[in-house]
């Protein structure tokens, strides 16, 4: 197999991947912050460094691999207010809720799924250390502050310039601080927020930044250097930037050796958000799409780029994985191991060896679907089988797949969907959310999606 080349975002180019530690991978993404159901944004990044984690083990690494939960923020302890719960039963609840999307799309687990919650004593020390070096103060207002120019390398992530930060970009404004730029590490309690998270410090009671969460979790569980850092593009400024700040600040070493993120998904052009209310839950999805037409969609746009979602393009690709099925049907598929030396997995594997190209690479498995429909070769299906599974597809008999993919369960009439809607309504004011969750649920798989509205008002569509 070829040597892998990645991007890396830190030296803009594509660069020779060579691990700290000889066949051991350490490799760090920033995960969900957990308080409403995963939505397709956040698929596509799980999604990518999925297939990252798979090509590196499938090239014979052993890979350590952590992607984070930040269980505790300022929208997590807003909702959970609102709804009048606590934020461990809001947090566990959608941490499960995200298990049931990663496993339905054939993501695997990390080898470490880490809560914030369960790192203060680290991100603690981690600021103490910051402070010790003269690169963290603490306000007037109580809160720990991260000081940005007293970092010589601040900005070398993201190519801005401290200059060009000051003219305003996502500059975050308090008074307290010295400098417009500086960036919280530790926030001082206030009164209206629950008990359940306020943490006794040197400073004061008070709670985590997000920034400081996923530096105390990466060196907790991968050392103070690693090989990769990965997470959406929008995470680059200052998200990663404030991560390098803060780790090499106060450990005085580079900190990550290759700096990987995927591209936006886009919705008519304009990148799919939340607050542009453009964006589509993962679960809503599959009420209407096979998980493995999902799967194959995502996989089908090379990690960086834009992911330009519609429902044609979903069809398109149903479509398309269903022309790979079929030239397995009726075709005896022995179970042989792939010879990365043979014609067809050697230019599968220099696809996935060019950063991870699935694109090119699922264009190397329609060639051998093609070869598979005019020779009917047992060992070609094998091959076809085994490079698909590679990146999690082809993993089921063909009958299971085209027999399955096109259906979803028959919908209620308008009445039962509207008794069910009174029925979670009357569970969420009664706080029972795991029932309200239940009803949802039941009614998503029947095709049915829901959009709440304040006031307990819900407005719902057919898929």
């Amino acid at each position: 197999m070829h040597s892998l080349k990645i991007y890396n975002t830190l030296a803009r180019e594509k660069q020779l991947f060579s691990p700290i530690e000889p066949g051991h991978v350490r490799m760090y993404v920033c995960g969900m912050t957990i308080y409403d159901y995963c939505h397709i944004g956040h698929g596509r990044m799980m999604m990518a460094f999925d297939i990252v984690y798979r090509w590196l083990r499938a090239s014979g690494y052993q890979v350590t691999y952590v992607r984070n939960i930040t269980d505790i923020d300022d929208k997590i302890i807003k909702r959970a207010v609102e709804n009048g719960e606590s934020i461990s039963s809001l947090t566990q609840r959608f941490i499960g809720y995200m298990a049931e999307d990663t496993e339905a799309l054939g993501i695997l687990p990390p080898t470490h799924a880490p809560r914030a919650t369960e790192y203060v004593p680290q991100m603690l020390a981690l600021i103490g250390q910051l402070e010790h070096n003269g690169l963290a103060y603490q306000d007037s207002d109580g809160d720990v502050n991260y000081s940005v120019r007293d970092f010589p390398g601040y900005g070398k992530l993201s190519g801005k310039s401290l200059d060009d930060l000051r003219a305003g970009e996502r500059v975050d404004v308090n008074v307290g601080k010295r400098d417009p730029l500086d960036f919280v590490l530790w926030k001082a309690a206030k009164e209206s927020e629950p008990e359940e998270v306020k943490w006794p410090s040197a400073w004061g009671r008070g709670r985590p930044g997000w920034h400081i969460e996923c530096s105390a979790m990466a060196c907790a569980l991968l050392g103070e250097q690693f090989d990769i850092h990965g997470g959406g593009t929008d995470l680059q400024f200052p998200h990663h930037e404030n991560e390098i700040a803060q780790s090499e600040g106060a450990n005085g070493k580079p900190f990550v050796n290759y700096w990987l993120h995927n591209g936006h998904v886009r919705i008519d052009n304009e990148k799919m958000s939340k607050s542009l209310g453009n964006f589509f839950l993962i679960r809503d999805v599959l009420a209407k799409y096979d998980a493995e037409v999902l799967r194959f969609f995502m996989l089908r746009a090379h990690y960086r780029s834009p992911l330009n979602y519609s429902d044609k393009h979903l069809d398109d690709a149903r479509t398309a994985l269903a022309r790979l099925y079929t030239s397995l049907k009726d075709v005896s598929v022995p179970d042989l191991p792939l010879d990365w030396n043979s014609p067809w997995p050697q230019r599968f594997a220099e696809a996935m060896n060019d950063d991870f190209n699935t694109p090119l690479a699922i264009a190397v498995l329609f060639d051998l679907a093609n070869e598979i429909n005019r020779t009917r070769a047992p060992e070609l299906a094998a091959q076809l089988v085994a490079l698909g599974g590679v990146i999690g597809l082809l993993e089921r008999s063909p009958q299971a797949f085209l027999q399955g993919a096109h259906g979803s369960a028959e919908a209620p009439d308008d009445s039962l969907i509207d008794e069910k809607i009174d029925a979670r309504n009357a569970a969420k004011k009664a706080k029972d959310f795991v029932e309200a969750d239940r009803l949802r649920d039941e009614l998503l798989a029947a095709g049915i999606l829901l959009e709440d509205k304040p006031g307990f008002v819900t407005e719902w569509r057919r898929a």
